[in-house]
Formats: structure tokens, sequence, C-alpha cells
């Protein structure tokens, strides 16, 4: 495992890839998100082996992109995104980034249960072959917050073992992006992350759970950063991660204002190596 940065989720905005991977490199992480789209980009105006030379040269992996493709939009959209993807994904996977990775809302106003499953797996099961013939992975994301489940008519997929299932339905190469918010507002426990085979972790999200509220109660967006109030077993659940043998990224996605509203990129990055320092050493990881 490695400590990896997604510049968006603390509010830094790097001007273009080389700057991120700098920064990335500066603050001490192991690797950064990249978007499929600039990758590919720049692959065509450069050439894979420089735009892995970037990465290289810093000591940074491209950690995984986002899903590039509206799946959840309009049939048109979404088959215009299908259209796009072999090429995105190739220009990913070109300079080794094969981890790709989207979220899955937990209920829904418009589809009951098994309308709202079909939809998916119509959804995602031409992108996963296609992320597949390149080499690409499709790391699907519950969500775990009693009160986001409950903000729509019609429940949907929130747990672990219920996301994984889907996944084994649209493909072979699709695993869950696990995050340890959506873990412990879902009711998992660390047993179960056990349970895991490495190729069904895909990507990894840390973070903690403001104290003094209970479980069902936690805001989808109001977190901590990782280890800060340790509502959260962050320490047990990164020690079942490396257990099982999961060598990816884990990347802070703390949805934190005062982090936000700190006075500069420098400041949030440095507070977010450092707390991603901190549950490395409390799980006795290097």
């Amino acid at each position: 495992m490695y400590k990896a940065l997604s510049p968006g989720t603390i509010g830094v905005r790097p001007h273009d890839l080389r700057d991120a991977v700098a920064l990335a490199a500066k603050h001490g992480f192991g690797g950064v998100e990249v978007n499929a789209r600039e990758v590919a980009h720049l692959v065509e105006q450069e050439g894979a082996e420089a735009v892995r030379g970037i990465f290289t040269q810093a000591g940074i992996r491209p950690a995984g992109f986002g899903l590039p493709v509206d799946w959840r939009g309009a049939g048109e959209t979404w088959r215009e995104g299908v259209e796009q993807l072999p090429r995105l994904a190739a220009a990913a996977a070109s300079i080794g980034a094969t981890r790709c990775m989207t979220w899955v809302l937990p209920s829904s106003d418009g589809r009951p249960y098994d309308e709202n499953r079909r939809f998916h797996l119509e959804r995602f099961t031409p992108i996963a072959r296609i992320l597949a013939e390149h080499g690409c992975r499709l790391g699907l994301e519950f969500l775990g917050p009693k009160t986001l489940r409950d903000s729509r008519q019609h429940p949907f997929i929130y747990k672990m073992q219920d996301m994984l299932a889907l996944g084994q339905e649209i493909g072979p190469n699709v695993g869950l992006l696990l995050d340890s918010w959506h873990w412990y507002t879902s009711g998992a426990t660390v047993d179960e992350l056990r349970a895991l085979r490495p190729e069904q972790v895909v990507y990894v999200h840390v973070n903690d759970a403001p104290a003094g509220i209970p479980v069902d109660g936690q805001i989808d967006n109001v977190r901590a950063m990782p280890g800060e109030t340790g509502v959260i077993d962050i320490a047990g659940f990164l020690r079942a991660l490396d257990a099982i043998g999961y060598d990816g990224p884990i990347t802070p996605e703390p949805f934190k204002k005062e982090l936000r509203d700190l006075p500069s990129d420098d400041a949030r990055l440095q507070a977010t190596a450092a707390a991603l320092d901190s549950i490395f050493r409390r799980a006795g990881l290097p």
C-alpha cells in the first residue's frame, strides 16, 4: 500500500498534471490521481513514454482515475461516453494508471431496487468490458450513511458484500472502491475486510467521522481527517487491507471544511500528509 493524493478532495487545484505530480512529490505522497482526458491529450501530444517520465522522474505513481463516462445520465450521453472510453482507457493504461473508480448512490427516487439493479448492470457492463480490454479495473463505491440512504424513496445497495455481488455480475475486473467512512457507516467489520481477496479491492479512501454523533446520524459530506477523532477504527481497517495483500493507493477524502479553509495549498497538503503518516504509524505500516 502507498499514500496517494487526490488534490480536489482537499481543495487543491493543480494547474495541470505536471503540477499535481510535483505537489505530490513535494509533500511525500507516493502517488496521485489523474484525469483520463488530460492524460489522453498529453499522450497524444508527447507520447506515453514522455508522460510516464513525468512520474518516474518524481518518484510518483499514477494512482488511478475517475470513470470518465456519465453513466448516470441520459442514454445518449452514456453511449457517447462509452464510445470515447477506449481511447481514454488506452491512454491511462499506457502510463500505468489501471485503477478506475466511481460511486453508486444507495437509494433512488426514480427506480425501485430490481429496476435500479438492471440499470446499473446495463450501464456498467460495457464500461467494464472496455476497461478490461485495456488492462484496467473498475472499483465501485458503496455509500453507507443512513441519512443518505433515507434521502430517496427506494433503497439500493449500501453494503460491501452486496456491491461485490453486483460487481461480480458486471465483470471479472470489477471490485470495490473501499472508503473507510462508508465501511463504518454501513456497519461493516474488520473481519469482513479480512475475508476479502486483494483483487476485490481496486481503490481505497480514508477519513474519520465527527465524534459525538451516532453512526446512523452521520452526514456524508461532514467528515474528519484520517485518524483525527478515532471514531473509525482506521488502524484495524489498514491492518486488514495489509493482511489480505492490498498493494494499491490509500487516498484521503476528508470533506472537511476547516481543511479547505486553510490559507494555502501547501498548508492543506501538509495537513493531509501528516494525517496519512499518522494513521500508517498507528497501524504499524511503513
